[in-house]
């Protein structure tokens, strides 16, 4: 029964991630960057000012929490163990030049998060009780006009995110402390259990509040490590470049070599790893963004663009580097287990195993605090309120499900849930686009004639 799963999961993942799931994902934010005229590019300074720059800054306008506090949620949520485990096993699978397809993903991914969160807060409603909901699921019933297809995304939310959150960030983090303390999974499961309920107990407030003060923190820890490994291997590192752009094109790590297929698998494996961390794409985070205080959709829609930078532009990318300069990538090992054998080695003594121990353990508990309200909001909007609390229950539990799970498998599972969610949200940003553009153009007309600059 086992081996009927796995091959099932298998072939299905084969479907989901296939040539054409790459050409829509890929194509998709292709389209929306020209639209947009290369928004990534142009128009980041003004992006990372008033996001980043603005981390601390009151918010005005409709909504719940401050644009910085929504902002800063997301990148908790998306910022998680799949920058460590995640970009480690893509390596270790597809090679040094799965990085670079992951920067590919990821550049056209800035355009693609921009837009979903711009749409999640133009279709968001207010509720009774003054809280704002919004995400995919609005934008493809109330613009795209198909309430079945709202349906299936909000069911795959649910599914993809208590494989990838409850279980996948549980089990990386377990596995990470048993690596370096030999604690058994479970009983890390349980604490982590315990947590995890102390903070979605108290809603997105709470979230929002604990979010704000964590994700500078856990961020900050493992840039400073990343960059200390480039500064003390700095003659590695033009090799390391060279290793990676070369890998693009003849993958080393896939069974096929240099053929057609090898490459194809590696260019699957790199993107798969690149939406699995930045989220960019599956419609997820606009749910958090729907929440902020703004004035114009736009104002809260830069914060995709600098989220995905950070997350996979420079987090997974420190993960990425730090494994081909230290020459570990085919050393057999793989997930958490291969970024801390790797810190190790670029670093003096053992102190890059905890570092990857510590930020493991954080970027995971940051997700299990903010994917739950995910499934949450999801829930809400296929059943209603009544059923919040349960998914709140649901959700401690499989965190201590996840503790003890097989690594391969639920990678594997992950793939193919993310590639599920992606699809119907893909469609929607796509026949919505002309509604991002005319806000992008709107916005960006505003503030110039505000600033009376030339962005």
């Amino acid at each position: 029964m086992k081996d009927l799963i796995y091959s099932a999961n298998d072939w299905l993942n084969g479907i989901v991630w296939g040539p054409y799931m790459i050409f829509l994902l890929v194509g998709v934010g292709v389209y929306l960057t020209i639209r947009m005229g290369f928004l990534q590019i142009l128009k980041f300074p003004y992006m990372w000012k008033n996001t980043v720059g603005k981390s601390f800054a009151k918010s005005e306008g409709d909504g719940q929490i401050s644009s910085a506090k929504a902002g800063l949620t997301s990148i908790a949520a998306v910022v998680g163990t799949g920058n460590i485990a995640g970009i480690a096993t893509a390596v270790a699978t597809g090679g040094p030049g799965a990085i670079f397809w992951m920067w590919v993903a990821a550049f056209f991914g800035m355009a693609t998060k921009f837009s979903e969160i711009t749409l999640g807060i133009h279709y968001r409603e207010k509720r009774s009780d003054g809280s704002y909901a919004g995400g995919a699921m609005y934008y493809i019933s109330k613009g795209l006009h198909q309430k079945w297809l709202a349906v299936f995304f909000s069911i795959m939310v649910i599914v993809a995110y208590f494989v990838i959150g409850a279980v996948v960030d549980t089990n990386t983090m377990c596995l990470s402390i048993k690596e370096q303390f030999g604690i058994k999974p479970l009983y890390s499961g349980i604490i982590l259990s315990l947590l995890t309920a102390v903070v979605i107990l108290g809603g997105i407030k709470r979230i929002g509040d604990v979010c704000q003060f964590l994700t500078p923190i856990m961020a900050g820890i493992y840039v400073l490590a990343g960059i200390s490994i480039i500064i003390l291997n700095i003659d590695k590192v033009p090799a390391a470049f060279a290793e990676i752009i070369e890998g693009a094109f003849t993958p080393r790590g896939v069974a096929g070599g240099a053929t057609g297929t090898g490459i194809m698998a590696m260019i699957t494996i790199g993107m798969a790893r690149g939406l699995f961390s930045n989220e960019a794409g599956m419609g997820s985070s606009p749910i958090i963004h729907a929440s902020a205080q703004v004035k114009h959709p736009v104002e809260q829609g830069i914060w995709g663009a600098v989220e995905v930078f950070i997350d996979t532009i420079i987090i997974a990318t420190i993960t990425g580097l730090s494994i081909v300069i230290s020459g570990t990538w085919a050393s057999g090992k793989s997930g958490a287990a291969l970024t801390m054998y790797a810190f190790n080695e670029a670093l003096p003594g053992n102190i890059g195993g905890y570092i990857v121990l510590i930020s493991a353990i954080l970027f995971g508990y940051s997700c299990l605090i903010t994917a739950n309200y995910y499934c949450e909001r999801s829930a809400d909007y296929l059943l209603g309120n009544k059923s919040v609390v349960p998914i709140r229950i649901a959700w401690c539990i499989f965190i201590i499900i996840g503790s003890v799970g097989g690594l391969e498998f639920v990678w594997s599972l992950a793939d193919t849930a993310n590639g599920l969610m992606a699809i119907p949200n893909l469609i929607a940003l796509l026949f919505l686009s002309p509604v991002v553009v005319k806000l992008y153009r709107e916005y960006f007309n505003n503030v110039k004639k505000e600033k009376g600059n030339n962005l």
